[in-house]
């Protein structure tokens, strides 16, 4: 029976290692704004004041609160298949850099809304979502390992037709969380981009032996007529 390669097992671990957050936390996310929308629908009250106003002290702490709320419950259905899958996506391929890049761009998105958005109220999670659809296709054009490459195609296919909401489509709908939240996502990604380790590069053989010294302790001494053998040129280690 061959016994597996030494590095297959550490492998499977890592993976199982980081595939049990990458499911967990995106879920736990998606569970509690559907517990707040739950809470909304069956009290009756309106939450939409908790969402940011820009350019108000009042509307300052919707930074803070506003993409927990939202208008409806085909808004916030709207936003869930996003969420999951792209929070699944980043926890799995950046676990480091992701928990420090959610809340990033969770509040850097507010602040650019309260700054520069349109006097209206701002809500919803599109402001995250968006943030970590940039965050993850620019990981893999700056890290360029197989893996980030392979996670930034797949969000690109998955979620590419996001990138039209950073520009003004309906009135309804807030441009501005989903542009602030891509520019916080970009700024994640540049600054967070190595706080991951690269994966481990598997060497193939003939590199193993590459740079490396291939003469022998004395294949620098002259040799005798008396012990040259014709099989010294057909020496494999050499690459003449």
């Amino acid at each position: 029976m061959n016994a597996p390669a030494p590095g297959s097992t550490s492998s499977s671990r890592d993976h199982f290692a980081r595939l049990g957050p990458a499911l967990l936390w995106p879920t736990v996310a998606v569970a509690a704004l559907w517990l707040v929308a739950a809470i909304q629908s069956l009290t009756g009250i309106n939450y939409v004041w908790l969402g940011v106003f820009p350019r108000t002290l009042s509307g300052l702490p919707g930074v803070v609160t506003a993409p927990l709320i939202h208008e409806s419950w085909g808004h916030l259905l709207s936003n869930t298949a996003p969420l999951l899958g792209l929070g699944i996506i980043a926890m799995y391929g950046f676990p480091r850099a992701t928990r420090h890049a959610v809340p990033l761009i969770w509040l850097l998105s507010g602040l650019g809304v309260w700054l520069f958005g349109r006097e209206s109220f701002h809500i919803g999670i599109s402001g995250l979502t968006h943030g970590l659809m940039f965050y993850v296709v620019l990981m893999g054009f700056l890290r360029r390992d197989a893996l980030s490459i392979a996670l930034a195609l797949i969000v690109f296919l998955l979620f590419g037709g996001m990138t039209s909401g950073i520009i003004p489509t309906e009135p309804a709908i807030s441009f501005e969380y989903h542009l602030f939240g891509a520019i916080a996502g970009v700024l994640a990604a540049v600054g967070m981009r190595r706080m991951d380790p690269m994966p481990a590069r598997v060497r193939r053989s003939y590199e193993e032996t590459e740079g490396e010294d291939r003469s022998g302790p004395d294949d620098d001494a002259p040799i005798s007529p008396e012990t040259e053998s014709p099989e010294v040129d057909q020496d494999p280690r050499r690459n003449d």
